[in-house]
């Protein structure tokens, strides 16, 4: 007979069963300003559906799965045959087979594709972040191979389609394909014009086999990689298969795989080309980097959009945990500091996908401003966004107290996730320099941000400060490169600030402007003024369960 020592009570009930996208008003309210009307529905009941699946305890478990065991190299069969193959957990296979049937590697072919394709990702990945890594590679090299018309025509029908085929078997043959991308080397990381690979043409055009290596390589058993090599005409950009097309294995040595802080389910791979490595050049030669570059833009916008997952799902599981822990007296959720601190936190929350949104919206539109707009703001978004994501994550993490530092909450993987996006597809620098370097060579870049910008003027006079403040740092170009950073954040600020202004409820505007713009705030979170619309705040934020 089991004695019986304490009845458990006072504990929150998993946050599960419930629908994701519909629990996030930025969300809903977002796809409802940027979706046709006579389309508004059909999208609505696609991201409910995908809501569901990621809100169910099933979905979760599989993110558990992945995350406990991560991937395992095999180089060689048992009989000594290079194999060169990652082998990963069955739940890693159903949460990306899941997003692939969703359409999340498939933005370019339909109508208002990214903002459905963004608000999908948010979604979806809010179950586990490392699978998001090849949906990201595959949607975003459908751009660069557009610079190869035969190249494209041959695989974006394979790359945005909406069935997940894992095996290694040529491309022509399979109803689906994944792609990657293969940039930095151990000399030049971030530097990809210092890339020591070699690319050596072959006797039919267009065709080349390759030397040298790569130190980063995400999701290795894709069918498909986009790669850096120096040809005979400078830095060109290629496409490796994996399999070739007669069957045969491409050599495509997988050296190790990365053991990395977090993003632990994603295999991150050192790879080596040997001579005999078969590649295809997508582009000029000599124009690598322009030519991948429509993919790292891509990509950059993913890193928002991760970012903003990662986060949101930290703030829900913080809201929810202290809408049931009781303490002191009441439910912490009543208590005013921590609602201070909650208040914070869903401010950040909402400005991060807020600004993921228009940026996909932009990328919807197809205007020349908004190309030019683009220009600017993806690299500033990336740069700042990504950078709070850690932060926040951390105060979120410790809203659940001891509860929250131990693995089955889930928040110390929220957390060693959290930094990843910073610095995937250029870190903090990198994305100030590139904001530096649109300044200076496109004009039209600055023009369609501060456009974007003058909707607003007038409607908050925090922001408007703001704005000034702005135009007077753009305004003195003296040692700019050493106060990139500060320019970069505020320009990322005042266009989160002018965007909740336009679109959000009155209490997150006027908070947000409050602490982020007009400084009436102090360094860590849960310092907002206790005279704002905090309650309302933290009820529009909180994912409730309903049953």
């Amino acid at each position: 007979m089991t004695a019986t020592t304490h009845t458990v009570m006072n504990q929150p009930p998993p946050l599960a069963g419930y629908d994701v996208f519909a629990a996030d008003p930025v969300l809903t309210e977002g796809i409802a300003r940027y979706v046709a009307d006579t389309r508004l529905d059909e999208v609505r009941e696609e991201l409910s559906t995908l809501g569901r699946a990621a809100g169910s305890a099933q979905a979760q478990r599989w993110g558990e799965q992945a995350n406990a065991a991560p991937p395992v190299l095999r180089t060689h069969d048992r009989y000594g045959h290079r194999i060169d193959e990652v082998e990963f957990h069955p739940a890693w296979h159903r949460l990306l087979g899941h997003a692939v049937a969703a359409g999340l590697t498939d933005a370019w072919s339909r109508p208002d594709g990214h903002v459905r394709r963004t608000a999908g990702f948010i979604v979806w990945t809010q179950v586990e972040a490392g699978h998001g890594c090849p949906l990201s590679m595959t949607h975003a090299a459908v751009p660069a191979l557009r610079a190869e018309p035969a190249l494209a025509a041959e695989w974006e029908p394979l790359l945005t389609s909406r069935v997940y085929d894992p095996g290694l078997r040529p491309a022509a043959g399979k109803p689906g394909a994944l792609a990657g991308m293969a940039m930095t080397e151990k000399q030049g990381g971030s530097d990809v014009r210092a890339n020591a690979t070699r690319a050596e043409p072959l006797a039919a055009p267009g065709e080349y086999v390759l030397t040298g290596h790569k130190w980063f390589c995400s999701a290795p058993m894709s069918d498909a990689f986009l790669v850096l090599a120096q040809a005979p005409g400078g830095l060109t950009c290629f496409l490796l298969p994996r399999v070739l097309p007669d069957g045969s294995r491409n050599a495509f040595r997988i050296q190790r795989l990365k053991d990395k802080l977090g993003n632990r389910s994603n295999a991150s791979a050192e790879i080596e080309f040997d001579g005999r490595s078969w590649a295809r050049r997508v582009g000029a030669e000599g124009r690598g980097v322009a030519t991948i570059i429509e993919m790292v833009a891509a990509t950059r916008l993913d890193c928002v959009s991760g970012a903003a997952a990662v986060m949101r799902q930290a703030v829900a599981q913080a809201l929810h945990h202290t809408a049931y822990r009781e303490a002191f007296g009441g439910r912490l959720i009543d208590k005013p500091l921590m609602r201070n601190v909650l208040a914070d936190l869903a401010l950040e929350s909402e400005a991060a996908t807020t600004l993921a949104l228009r940026l996909a919206a932009a990328y919807d539109s197809g205007t020349e401003q908004d190309r030019d707009f683009l220009r600017l703001a993806v690299p500033a978004a990336k740069y700042w966004v990504t950078k709070r994501c850690t932060p926040m994550v951390a105060e979120a993490l410790e809203c659940l107290g001891g509860n929250g530092y131990v693995e089955e909450s889930g928040m110390p993987r929220l957390l060693r996730e959290a930094p990843l996006n910073s610095i995937w597809e250029g870190s903090g620098n990198v994305q100030a320099l590139d904001v530096l370097r649109a300044l200076r060579r496109e004009p039209a870049a600055l023009n369609a941000f501060l456009t974007e910008l003058g909707g607003v003027r007038g409607a908050d006079h925090r922001l408007d400060r703001a704005i000034r403040g702005l135009l007077t740092e753009l305004a003195d170009l003296d040692g700019i490169e050493a106060r990139a950073r500060r320019l970069v954040e505020r320009m990322a600020l005042v266009l989160q600030g002018a965007l909740l202004v336009r679109h959000a409820p009155s209490e997150v505007a006027d908070a947000f402007c409050a602490s982020r713009l007009g400084g009436d705030a102090g360094a860590a979170f849960g310092t907002l003024p206790h005279t704002l619309g905090l309650g309302a705040i933290v009820a529009r934020a909180r994912p409730v369960v309903e049953g």
